[in-house]
């Protein structure tokens, strides 16, 4: 079976620009994974049986189509819209390309991870695409009771980043401000490669004292210091065969770098009092909210050992980077308050919401602490929330207060949302008067991001 990108369109066979269609359906069908067939115009040509199983909608014809109508609802192609256009790209590049968008499907919003390959004539023409669709399961796109939850720019490029790399056995490390979420990205790492149903294991680096680490790590025979009465295996050896998560990295104790370094340069280890070598086989990944470089210059972290475990950093986004997502965050933070309530013995069945009032100042708020922040007041307020429902008096004073957003201008300045959309002439004043970003001030006007992108382009007023 020829790949797609090897096809030609035959002369004899029509237009010199009309692709080999038949013979592209018939490779498509083979495939297992959802793939369609575009000409150069976005209108679709072929959809195999695993896409119009995964992706079709009854009644709801998608040949004929154009993907961006089909995909994202849109009007106009995706760079139009303000995201990245494959074709676009692959075009320009004249070979593939791939990203994650985020599709309208039977499910509602999913990530979809996209790749998309130009097929040429004899004359290298580009002549159609051939659009590989694979569903990301590791992150949802609506609110969710477990697991990652988003849709920003900035967390789909970290989505995007941990989709790329999970089938590899790449160290990957994990960056970013306390509190963003990196146990979960990692959980969702190892979820996604091929070593999902092995052992996920946690090191909180942190956590462990310097006299502990090579006992905890490596394990020990029994009689190798006092209290050793038996021999324990260590954390190592409990990830054979899964995923060893590093967890605050940048603690690790100096004298203990070295030996993680050998364990990571070898794969092999002892366990203490022992003289016999072990082999380790796990995935690494690591995670720290230290700036190592810095600590690298100042001698608390080996430069050897920042090497080796930084093959495929990920920088996870802050939760200000990621406001459009802050209501998403808060609805599946409160399913998940609600679950291990309800679940408790006795306890009654209740809905959890938040007023809109509410809402808008959790919005506005600069969330320092990041998720585990927003868990921690979401916390707080259910229980001062006696009917299930959150208001501005449930929240902390100085999130209650609402003074201050993620732009630095005070909340509700620029624009009463009660007046439903600015028109273009108040439009154009607000962005040349609104400091923050697009996404701050979309938020603030009350309307999406991409929205806001098209209206400020059709009144070319860049951004």
């Amino acid at each position: 079976m020829k790949s797609p990108e090897s096809f030609v369109s035959p002369i004899s066979s029509g237009p010199a620009d009309a692709p080999d269609v038949a013979a592209l359906v018939s490779y498509i069908e083979h495939d297992a994974q959802p793939m369609i067939v575009l000409e150069p115009g976005y209108r679709i040509l072929a959809a195999n049986a695993a896409y119009r199983r995964q992706f079709g909608i009854a009644g709801e014809p998608h040949v004929g189509r154009k993907c961006y109508q089909v995909s994202h609802h849109y009007d106009v192609p995706c760079d139009q819209a303000g995201e990245h256009c494959p074709m676009k790209r692959a075009f320009e590049t004249r070979g593939p390309d791939r990203v994650l968008h985020i599709h309208h499907t039977p499910r509602g919003p999913e990530h979809v991870d996209v790749e998309l390959r130009p097929i040429f004539d004899g004359q290298q023409k580009v002549v159609a695409y051939v659009e590989r669709l694979s569903t990301v399961r590791s992150a949802s796109a609506k609110p969710s009771a477990q697991g990652l939850v988003g849709r920003s720019t900035a967390f789909n490029a970290a989505l995007s980043a941990l989709h790329r790399v999970a089938p590899s056995m790449l160290p990957v490390l994990l960056l970013g401000e306390s509190g963003t979420g990196k146990e979960l990205f990692a959980r969702a790492l190892h979820e996604a490669s091929e070593r999902a149903g092995k052992p996920f294991v946690v090191v909180d680096c942190s956590g462990i004292t310097d006299s502990l680490f090579e006992s905890e790590l490596f394990g020990y025979e029994k009689g190798a210091f006092t209290g050793a009465v038996a021999r324990k295996p260590g954390l190592v050896e409990t990830a054979q065969g899964g995923t060893l998560f590093l967890d605050e990295l940048g603690d690790v104790p100096l004298s203990m770098q070295v030996k993680l370094l050998r364990l990571i340069e070898s794969g092999t280890f002892r366990r203490v009092g022992s003289v016999e070598t072990l082999r380790a086989d796990f995935r690494l990944v690591a995670a720290t909210h230290q700036p190592l470089r810095d600590m690298i210059d100042d001698g608390r972290f080996r430069q050897d050992l920042y090497y080796r475990i930084s093959a495929f950093p990920i920088r996870l986004p802050a939760v200000r980077d990621r406001a459009d997502d802050i209501a998403l965050l808060i609805n599946s933070i409160l399913q998940r308050i609600g679950h291990a309530q309800n679940a408790a013995p006795g306890a009654a069945g209740r809905k959890l919401s938040v007023a809109e009032d509410a809402l808008e100042r959790l919005e506005a708020y600069s969330w320092p602490g990041n998720i585990r922040e927003l868990r921690n007041v979401l916390d707080r307020a259910c229980l001062l929330a006696d009917d299930g429902v959150i208001r501005v008096e449930h929240l902390p004073d100085e999130i209650a207060a609402g003074v201050w957003s993620h732009s630095g201008a005070p909340v509700g300045s620029t624009w009463n949302t009660a007046r439903g959309e600015p028109d273009d002439r108040e439009l154009a004043r607000l962005v040349a008067e609104f400091s923050g970003t697009r996404s701050a001030l979309a938020r603030h006007l009350g309307m999406s991001e991409r929205t806001l992108y098209r209206r400020m382009k059709a009144l070319r007023l860049g951004g």
